[in-house]
């Protein structure tokens, strides 16, 4: 019997439920607009993929962005440099006070950012988010670029040589305006990333009302760049959930909601699980299992390193705290160990992990300008979700969070589709959507979801 039952866990095999479980798509009840999903190479894991074999770079590459052999990420999150030398900053030197004339410098490779964003492009990658893990070490009060400290000039924090808001402002503005002058558009611009904790690499803190007096300034300075139509600004990246909810308020209270394009939170002291009150979109822009030896399982026991762990939790952050996109952590690297990234890049050897598939059936399906509509369902072993994309189309989410196959008859109220397709990822093909069997009769789809799986149903008229 344990046998069985290991064959059951990792195969995905299992008693078939014949009787069918009815899940109902209501297109009159929406939710949030989606923006996508996506993954970052900073750090140096952008070079990771420049200087790989070409076979190597272009099948990464193809496994990050392409919708039909990879996950197809609609956004690349980009680091900011905060550093003291060439290569990690666009301003490596003091211009010696906050109004003195800065001598920006540009490499044209941004650690191989640059060249990655031009590739994203090619994919037709719609959202790049370029982010500063702080600010320049020498408009912080710690003169450094990590260990914490705070930008000179915000709430309670003051420097003798002067106010570095306004100065911080030119330096991100100036960092969007070179990618634009070199034909690449970055959508989103953050400033702080997980400013409650005092990293040793580079790191700021702030509260959301030190980031509020940051951001009125920022603001107005992109205004007149004309560069506000173009990028959004996001904040704030705390480390968890509950900070960024206590982070986002003290923003509304300080009266810059407005101002802020999305709010951003990672998920490593507390995770997505209720929504955060505002009114802006919500993304989830960093997560990682980064202790976990490098696993490419889909399901083995449910752990943190398998991909269907991953596809549950993207389901809890959509669902019941309404984000608009999940960036994991770093997208592909080389001299894997850990579970850090997605794709591990041995030689000319490309090796997709199941965590990278669960976000695919999330990004593959799920398009940017995706509406998220109700859905109910018949078994509490199977967590159903539904997106209506731009094109028209219809797509459903069936997690099967049970040993056994699963019987599935999909219905839509307030609209007709005629036709169905469905890929499922699972065990035996570790993650990657495969094409699964379904029947449309009478406007009703049915298919069978295999144990611990996720399969997405694509309706169309």
């Amino acid at each position: 019997m344990s046998f069985l039952l290991f064959l059951i866990s990792v195969l995905g095999l299992g008693v078939t439920n014949t009787a069918g479980v009815a899940v109902t798509v209501n297109l009159g009840t929406t939710y949030q607009e989606m923006d996508g999903f996506g993954c970052s190479q900073a750090f140096g894991r952008a070079a990771n993929i420049y200087t790989a074999a070409s076979s190597a770079q272009t099948a990464a590459l193809d496994l990050l962005f392409s919708q039909t052999a990879g996950a197809g990420f609609s956004i690349l999150r980009n680091r900011i440099g905060n550093g003291n030398t060439s290569s990690d900053s666009i301003l490596p030197t003091s211009p010696g006070s906050p109004s003195a004339t800065p001598s920006y410098q540009w490499d044209g490779y941004d650690s191989a950012q640059f060249w990655l964003t031009q590739k994203a492009k090619n994919y037709s990658v719609p959202y790049v988010y370029a982010d500063a893990w702080g600010a320049p070490y020498f408009m912080k009060t710690n003169n450094a670029v990590g260990n914490g400290g705070y930008l000179c000039g915000v709430s309670g924090q003051s420097c003798s040589s002067g106010d570095w808001k306004q100065a911080y402002a030119n330096f991100l503005t100036k960092y969007v305006q070179i990618y634009k002058d070199n034909g690449l558009t970055i959508t989103h611009l953050g400033f702080l990333n997980e400013p409650e904790f005092s990293a040793s690499y580079s790191s700021m803190l702030s509260s959301g009302t030190q980031a509020a007096d940051f951001i009125k300034v920022l603001y107005p300075t992109l205004q007149s760049a004309n560069l506000s139509s173009q990028v959004k600004i996001a904040c704030c990246d705390s480390e968890g959930w509950n900070n960024q909810k206590t982070m986002t308020s003290q923003l509304i209270s300080a009266g810059v909601e407005s101002s802020v394009g999305v709010v951003t939170s990672h998920s490593y002291t507390s995770s997505p699980d209720v929504a955060i009150s505002t009114s802006r979109k919500v993304w989830q822009t960093e997560y990682a299992d980064l202790s976990g030896s490098w696993s490419t399982n889909w399901y083995s026991s449910g752990a943190i390193g398998d991909g269907f762990y991953w596809a549950k939790l993207i389901y809890n952050g959509i669902v019941n705290a309404n984000l608009s996109a999940y960036l994991y952590w770093e997208g592909a690297e080389t001299g894997v160990q850990t579970n850090s990234c997605l794709i591990s890049i041995s030689g000319t050897t490309v090796t997709a992990s199941g965590r990278l598939w669960a976000l695919g059936q999330w990004s593959r399906y799920v398009r940017p300008g995706a509406r998220r509509v109700a859905t109910t369902s018949g078994s509490s072993t199977l967590l159903t979700s539904a997106f209506k994309n731009t094109d028209g189309s219809l797509s459903v989410q069936v997690l099967n969070n049970s040993a056994s196959s699963q019987s599935v008859s999909i219905s839509v109220s307030g609209g007709t589709y005629t036709q169905a397709s469905a890929f499922i990822s699972q065990q035996s093909n570790g993650g990657k959507p495969t094409a699964l069997t379904v029947t449309v009769s009478s406007g009703v789809v049915t298919g069978t979801v295999g144990a611990y799986s996720m399969t997405t149903f694509k309706l169309t008229a």
